[in-house]
């Protein structure tokens, strides 16, 4: 029997994360495109400046409705034949709102590019914003939200939310809106809401794809260079406080069986230079199945099946008015919800009297950036973290030096930051569960006056 040779490891190539080439068309839209050999499907990621603070009051989820329609029919098509036009091109065509703005995200086949753009410039040039489209989307979301609530992973958000936020804060209020704010969304009000922030000059189109033979410019100036719209001023951020004086609030949920944990805090965004020694040491806090939390918890203690920590950022901004949400999710069995919590509280005060170890650290390192090349194996997950840097006004530059800075971390100083993030005395802790059960052994903890409210 003759076999194949076994096939050997070639040489490591450097990697970094692609550059993007910057530029603008005639209507004032800023575009950012990346040529990626190889990568035949196409990704396409459109940012609007349409921030969710923008909403008006009692309107809130207006944002999320808009989006969602703009694939529900435009000038030249119906709802129906825009989704069958999409599907003739082999695209797929995903919206969604946040704090930011709105992101419209286009995935198609290179050798289909033009027609989808034309599709997506169609959605956004014109949409029909049709009354009974509308309506219909807004019945949708107003299903969606009762199933929401029941996710205890989701109430702890929102309860989380309401707690950290001062009340006149939109980041206190559920991002796709309540059932009370949703139900007033007509279609007048979204046609308000996209005239006011909607228009070229406040957008951002990132391609990322193999282009090889394609005369991009030539496509977008036919597609979404046609939309035209005034000139828009950038939104004025208005800093947001939130209250981390530790306390707990316990979203009661009679006969649970299990706790929802949601421990949090605010802190910087990824303007700020103690982000990637942040990245590092949260990570070896909680950033996978080996770190701390999870072996104590997880393997030491069985109280869950996993524990994270992770920093998300809620709102990002040049001029230092942005910031993240840090926090450590998880579950644990009701009746073990007091010690899980002991443990997990021991556990930070552990890592500031003791710090981080190097081996955690390289640990941490090798994960966060050997693995980078294969997080961005898609056009997709290159365009999508291109269009982030857009949302958080970072330099095109930023993700390929946030890896040097990532591999230079040292264990002080990522164990710092760590417990910057997490100070034990400085955490709101929302629990859903069996408060009869829960209340009095956490109250024992002396981790923060604690608060019931219904589920």
């Amino acid at each position: 029997m003759t076999l194949h040779p076994q096939p050997s490891a070639g040489l490591p190539r450097p990697w970094s994360f692609p550059a993007p080439e910057r530029g603008t068309l005639d209507n004032g839209m800023t575009v950012l495109r990346c040529h990626r050999t190889g990568q035949r499907v196409v990704a396409v990621e459109i940012h609007l400046t349409a921030p969710l603070a923008t909403e008006p009051t009692g309107q809130e989820g207006v944002a999320t409705i808009m989006a969602r329609a703009f694939s529900e029919g435009t000038d030249r098509h119906s709802a129906e034949e825009f989704a069958a036009e999409l599907e003739r091109c082999g695209a797929t065509l995903g919206t969604h709102a946040d704090h930011a703005g709105v992101r419209v995200s286009l995935e198609v086949p290179a050798s289909r590019l033009g027609q989808a753009l034309g599709l997506l410039a169609d959605a956004l040039r014109a949409p029909a914003f049709l009354d009974s489209e509308v309506e219909r989307l807004v019945r949708n979301r107003l299903d969606e939200i009762p199933h929401e609530l029941a996710n205890p992973a989701r109430r702890a958000a929102v309860a989380l939310a309401g707690t950290l936020f001062p009340a006149d804060a939109r980041m206190s209020r559920p991002r796709q809106g309540t059932a009370e704010t949703v139900e007033r969304i007509d279609a007048k009000a979204v046609r308000a809401f996209y005239e006011a922030h909607v228009r070229p000059a406040a957008a951002t189109a990132v391609v990322v794809g193999d282009l090889t033979g394609i005369d991009l410019d030539a496509l977008l100036r036919d597609t979404l260079g046609s939309w035209q719209g005034s000139a828009a001023l950038p939104p004025a951020w208005s800093p947001v406080l939130a209250d981390d004086t530790g306390r707990v609030v316990i979203v009661d949920r009679p006969g649970s069986v299990q706790t929802q944990l949601l421990i949090a805090r605010t802190g910087p965004d990824r303007h700020d230079p103690v982000w990637p020694a942040q990245t590092v040491g949260v990570y070896c806090l909680g950033g996978t199945i080996t770190s701390r939390l999870d072996r104590v918890l997880r393997e030491e203690k069985g109280y869950t099946y996993g524990i994270r920590a992770n920093g998300q950022v809620l709102r990002s901004s040049a001029d230092g008015t942005g910031l993240a949400l840090l926090g450590i999710r998880g579950s644990v069995e009701t009746d073990v919800t007091g010690p899980a919590l002991a443990d997990l509280w021991q556990v930070l005060r552990t890592l500031e009297a003791e710090g981080l170890t190097d081996a955690e650290r390289d640990v941490a390192v090798q994960n966060l950036v050997g693995v980078a090349p294969l997080r961005f194996e898609t056009a997709a997950a290159v365009a999508g973290t291109l269009a982030d840097q857009v949302e958080e006004e970072l330099p095109d530059d930023f993700q390929a030096r946030l890896y040097a800075r990532l591999a230079e971390t040292g264990t002080v100083e990522a164990s710092a930051a760590a417990v910057r993030a997490f100070p034990a005395d400085r955490l709101v802790t929302v629990l859903v569960g069996d408060a009869e059960t829960i209340a009095d052994p956490v109250r024992e903890l002396g981790i923060g006056e604690v608060t019931v409210t219904s589920g």
